[in-house]
């Protein structure tokens, strides 16, 4: 059953997304998504953040909304919180089985109804403080979050019951099954979907944790029982933990993060895998943890998540062709297009007939605000002094990480 109970007059319509394409399309997963919208029932009814026909999202709504004894023709209001396509997809298939609904979103939403999908009638926009009224004590108020992570952004509270539907925030990667709610996961899985949470902030949010932090201030006094996103579990029984966890990450974007390093390498031939190995053992001198990604065998999307939670950053790759290994040239610009800021950092590098690497390397590091330590390569193999002198730069980004 996709319709999951909250209390007597809120149900969650959760839709599993099992797709082998990626979430914008660019973000892998593997372990699949969840689409949440919800129903709210007073003596009209509103329906909070839609969907798009991903994975047979659409007939799937509809029979839950049939075993509640309701469809889509007969929802007074289509509540928008943001109208990125993954929640609105749908939008002129809703709006032709009912041509009478309100939809309800932000002045920038609305002007994104009509642009997106062409509609101009029954919209209505709405602002911090607006109340909608369904009947029998069930009054929806309505926030602006904007850019959290669109201009258009709001959030949606129903005081009541004290749930906040909060679209995009507080959300995280993973398919959830039968189990929805915080409440109904072990240690292990709640585990699995923090990870999961961290991708999915770092991949889509990271850029614009000071309007997160702005949000939970503007949010901070609500009494928040549940926290209702459109992506990820339902926090029924603990929603402080989710806001705590995205007040952390929001933080790491102004530094310090975890006193931690990213190894982050490529290698053509080994010898720069031989570089990072030294490195590592310095690291290990100074008992800080690391985790080691290679690129391009992990998708960027992994990276992303580890670079943002560590403070400490290892930036291991050869000289190609008189610039850097175009694979890490990627993932150096997804990095300041997500705002991977203010880390200590070390670039080392082999390279064949001529280095070229470090000049690109150091080009980027104004734009990243790294505090670099200088980059070492070495031609080919490296020597045994090579070899003592990476492990020693190791330890030296290990205990500038330790210091923080």
């Amino acid at each position: 059953m996709n319709v999951k109970k909250i209390n007597e007059n809120i149900y969650g319509i959760h839709l599993d997304i099992r797709a082998n394409d990626l979430f914008e399309g660019i973000w892998p997963i593997p372990d699949g998504v969840s689409l949440n919208s919800f129903l709210v029932k007073g003596e009209k009814t509103a329906f909070i953040d839609l969907f798009r026909d991903w994975g047979g999202a659409a007939a799937e709504a509809e029979a839950a909304l049939k075993s509640l004894d309701m469809d889509f023709s007969r929802i007074d209001y289509l509540i928008l919180n943001h109208l990125e396509p993954d929640h609105t997809g749908w939008l002129k298939e809703f709006r032709a089985k009912n041509p009478g609904a309100e939809i309800i979103a932000t002045q920038k939403g609305i002007d994104m109804v009509k642009s997106f999908y062409k509609i101009e009638e029954g919209l209505r926009a709405v602002k911090d403080g607006d109340t909608l009224d369904l009947g029998k004590g069930m009054v929806l108020s309505f926030y602006e979050t904007p850019n959290v992570h669109w201009p258009d952004t709001m959030m949606t509270w129903e005081p009541s019951s004290g749930t906040l539907f909060s679209c995009d925030a507080f959300g995280s990667y993973g398919a959830l099954g039968d189990k929805v709610f915080d409440d109904q996961y072990d240690e292990k899985e709640h585990a699995f979907y923090e990870k999961e949470c961290l991708r999915y902030y770092s991949n889509i949010i990271s850029s614009f944790s000071s309007f997160v932090e702005r949000a939970i201030n503007k949010l901070a006094s609500l009494d928040i029982k549940c926290i209702a996103p459109s992506h990820g579990l339902v926090w029924r029984k603990e929603p402080k933990n989710v806001i705590d966890r995205y007040t952390k990450y929001a933080s790491w974007a102004k530094g310090p993060a975890e006193k931690e390093i990213a190894v982050i390498w490529s290698s053509m031939y080994g010898n720069t895998k031989a570089g990072v190995y030294a490195v590592v053992r310095g690291i290990e001198k100074e008992n800080v943890p690391y985790t080691l990604h290679r690129v391009p065998d992990e998708d960027v999307s992994y990276v992303l998540a580890t670079a943002y939670k560590c403070s400490g950053i290892v930036i291991a790759m050869p000289t190609y062709e008189y610039a850097c290994f175009p694979p890490m040239s990627y993932v150096l610009d997804i990095f300041r297009r997500k705002h991977i800021f203010g880390k200590k950092a070390l670039r080392i590098g082999s390279w064949g007939w001529v280095g070229g690497a470090k000049k690109e390397y150091d080009a980027c590091l104004p734009s990243l605000k790294w505090d670099s330590l200088d980059s070492l390569e070495w031609t080919g193999y490296p020597t045994d002094a090579e070899f003592a002198l990476l492990e020693e730069r190791g330890s030296e980004l290990a205990r500038q990480v330790k210091g923080l």
